[in-house]
């Protein structure tokens, strides 16, 4: 059996993992752009606001793919999938033929929208050579600007704050994280912001940069100009799809696949941050581009391909992150539009700076955000991914001491 696995990011290497454990002799094959061993990008945040060195990004070791007996061909990304023939094809040219296809070319960090935006000194937080570059300029910069209001764009923001630095931030939104979070614990999260020393600017977008080379100042969509010598974006990502035949697999948002990740092309399978599977809150297909359901993925399509049929239930967003002295996660469909179906409970306790809203679709709990105390967190992600109806008061899993004994009552 020839196995090819495009992208050798956590999706990949838990697929190359699985295939190697059912099937030892089985011909493997790895495509990707990066040439490192698989890292935590996760991590990359870190080693910008310095708590950790580049060294400790890895997540295996620099032997793993000849412990795996994986033939490797990075430094190159796919530029098309021959169907007939049954080869994916390389941007130098090169053809490599498989018996099963995985996709797990990840995601790539959107462009900024403005004009002159290929000037230097403008970077996006996506990748470990991304943070490499803006570490390396970090002695030289003296007036750093952040774009957008995001996850990426505070842990940017945080980053350089954390190395000494004033950065701004611009958030074309009326808050941070409005993706995430309601305008009230948006609110909150804004003010932490303030408090902590970041200057923000809501409600506004950079619409040009200026520079001979290199960047020295944006113009922004309220027609002030903000000097700055360097740039982070984070716009948000986007899956890398441009090779994927549109007219022979499925696509909507992602790669559309099905319960055993096999994509409308037998043979060919889709995971991590490019598959659009079942979300389980949402009741509809939707990609979430995030490090659990990606590794999940992997290694659910990896057993697949070598034969063993393993279904994947469905994938549960989720984010947990530390703005400076609150901690916040948000689950599942945390932020429904006003005019669905479902039904939200809240409750705010304004002088300790804690949020809590639960969102409901008839008896089962689709989402929720802890802002202030998120110890109860696993218990709520249980309820959502198993879909658990709710024999009890909605309003007791508000309350701080809420347990799961409480539900058995």
């Amino acid at each position: 059996m020839r196995y090819v696995i495009a992208g050798n990011g956590i999706a990949g290497i838990s697929a190359a993992e699985a295939i190697r454990q059912l099937d030892p002799s089985g011909h493997v094959t790895m495509v990707g752009d990066e040439k490192a061993v698989p890292y935590s990008r996760p991590m990359i945040s870190m080693v910008l606001d310095g708590s950790i060195p580049f060294e400790k990004l890895p997540i295996r070791v620099p032997s793993v793919y000849e412990d795996l007996n994986i033939e490797t061909r990075f430094g190159n990304r796919i530029s098309a999938i021959d169907v007939a023939d049954h080869e994916i094809v390389l941007l130098n040219r090169q053809r490599i033929p498989f018996d099963r296809l995985l996709i797990a070319t990840g995601a790539d960090a959107r462009s900024v929208e403005a004009k002159d935006a290929n000037l230097k000194n403008i970077h996006y937080l996506r990748t470990r050579d991304h943070v490499r570059q803006i570490v390396d300029k970090l002695p030289h910069t003296r007036k750093p600007l952040v774009l957008g209001g995001g996850l990426v764009g505070f842990k940017a923001a945080y980053g350089l704050l954390k190395r000494g630095f004033k950065p701004t931030m611009l958030i074309t939104s009326a808050y941070p994280l409005s993706i995430q979070v309601d305008g009230t614990a948006g609110k909150v999260i804004l003010d932490e912001l303030v408090r902590n020393g970041l200057t923000v600017r809501v409600g506004i977008s950079v619409i040009a940069f200026e520079g001979n080379e290199a960047v020295m100042g944006a113009q922004l969509s309220d027609g002030s100009t903000l000097p700055c010598d360097l740039v982070i974006a984070g716009k948000g990502v986007a899956p890398s799809l441009s090779f994927v035949p549109r007219d022979s697999i499925s696509m909507g948002q992602g790669i559309r696949v099905d319960e055993y990740l096999e994509t409308s092309l037998k043979g060919v399978y889709a995971a991590g941050d490019v598959a659009e599977c079942v979300d389980i809150a949402r009741k509809r297909r939707w990609v979430n581009a995030i490090w659990p359901e990606a590794a999940m993925q992997g290694r659910t399509a990896g057993m697949n391909m070598a034969g063993r049929n393993i279904s994947y239930t469905g994938s549960v967003s989720r984010n947990v992150m530390r703005i400076f002295g609150l901690d916040l996660m948000t689950l599942g469909l945390a932020n429904p539009e006003p005019d669905s179906d479902c039904r939200m409970l809240s409750t705010h306790d304004l002088r300790n700076n804690r949020y809590r809203k639960l969102v409901f679709r008839e008896n089962v709990l689709v989402g929720a955000v802890l802002l202030g105390r998120i110890e109860q967190g696993g218990l709520l992600l249980a309820l959502i991914r198993n879909e658990t109806p709710i024999g009890i008061s909605k309003k007791k899993l508000l309350e701080p001491g809420f347990n799961f004994r409480q539900l058995m009552n």
